[in-house]
């Protein structure tokens, strides 16, 4: 009975990753698009919730498209080597020679050949790994397919707004809300996903050669964890798709320390010009007057007899300290 189903539970993973795979490649090509066509477009970099230094969407896009890659290629290695199962009672093949088979080491190629699947090595009544392995790329797909929710969700909060999702969903009792569902639907998923593949580990301690409660735990949580994955890869192409970004959002937010988002480049730019000592001296001074007199850093800077001469508006603008942000953003996109 268990060569019937672990083949069987092997054929439903089979046709759900193919799902899965035809859906991460979706959202690769979206994320592709959206990368290339955001290569340039500076917005706060974010670190601890606070802005950091500039950066570009192009290259967060970049980063989401590489995870999703990541779980692409780990599934696709998995979905290739599901195998299918069949040994007999206690893993020998012994049955199938009593019945007359001259040799039963080769029936499971033939039975693999038949129904897609690999043909294991030695029969896996109690050496889990296929099952460890969908566990392992599934919940990694949750993960990185969660990355992206939860930047959008932080990205498209109300008084962020850099990017929304192409059609949200509306409030019961809110109209004008427009809620991020699709973003919400794959963080649940990913945050739900690391607890059946535990399960899933935790059941490759299986005692003798067919285990009691081992196997059985497996088949709750791995139809839970194909059901949930499967539903946040679809989710994740739609929004991906139709994701709406808005630059002048995170253009304008750039702004909002009053051009101290680069303070870092000042710091090594000023430390050759007035000294490492004085540059660290001036610049704590100006970030603090910038807070308490609400004025621009790059005002106050001008106002500076050892900084004339210098280009203030070039070592002020966030969108010229954007590093290599578009260099790295073309070596993303050349990995196919």
């Amino acid at each position: 009975s268990q060569d019937f189903m672990d083949t069987a539970t092997m054929l439903v993973a089979a046709r759900t990753l193919d799902l899965v795979l035809a859906d991460l490649g979706r959202t690769a090509a979206a994320l592709g698009r959206t990368a290339a066509a955001h290569r340039d477009t500076p917005m706060p970099g974010r670190t601890l919730t606070q802005h950091a230094v500039p950066t570009t969407f192009g290259l967060k896009a970049a980063g989401w498209r590489s995870l999703v890659l990541d779980a692409r290629d780990r599934t696709a290695r998995v979905r290739a080597s599901l195998p299918v199962q069949l040994a007999g009672a206690a893993g020998t093949l012994a049955a199938f020679g009593a019945y007359g088979v001259a040799d039963p080491t080769v029936l499971p190629e033939a039975y693999a050949r038949e129904l897609a699947l690999a043909a294991p090595l030695l029969p896996w009544h109690t050496l889990r790994t296929p099952v460890a392995d969908l566990a392992g790329c599934l919940a990694f797909t949750a993960g990185a397919l969660g990355k992206i929710a939860v930047d959008v969700l932080t990205l498209s909060r109300t008084e962020i707004g850099e990017v929304a999702e192409g059609s949200g969903g509306g409030s019961s009792a809110m109209p004008h809300k427009a809620n991020p569902v699709r973003a919400t639907l794959i963080a649940a998923a990913a945050r739900r996903a690391p607890q059946p593949a535990a399960v899933l580990y935790g059941s490759l301690a299986a005692e003798d050669e067919r285990p009691a409660g081992a196997w059985h735990a497996e088949w709750e949580p791995l139809r839970d964890l194909l059901r949930t994955v499967g539903g946040a890869a679809r989710d994740t192409a739609e929004l991906t798709e139709g994701l709406r970004v808005r630059p002048e959002a995170m253009r304008e937010h750039l702004g909002l320390t009053e051009g101290l988002i680069v303070s870092e480049r000042l710091s090594a730019e000023l430390a050759p010009v007035l000294g490492r000592a004085r540059a660290k001296e001036l610049l704590t001074d100006i970030a603090r007057r910038t807070h308490a007199e609400h004025r621009p850093l790059r005002e106050l800077l001008a106002e500076e007899p050892e900084l004339q001469g210098l280009d203030l508006d070039d070592l002020t603008d966030p969108a010229r300290y954007t590093g290599s942000a578009g260099a790295l953003t073309d070596r993303a996109l050349e990995r196919r």
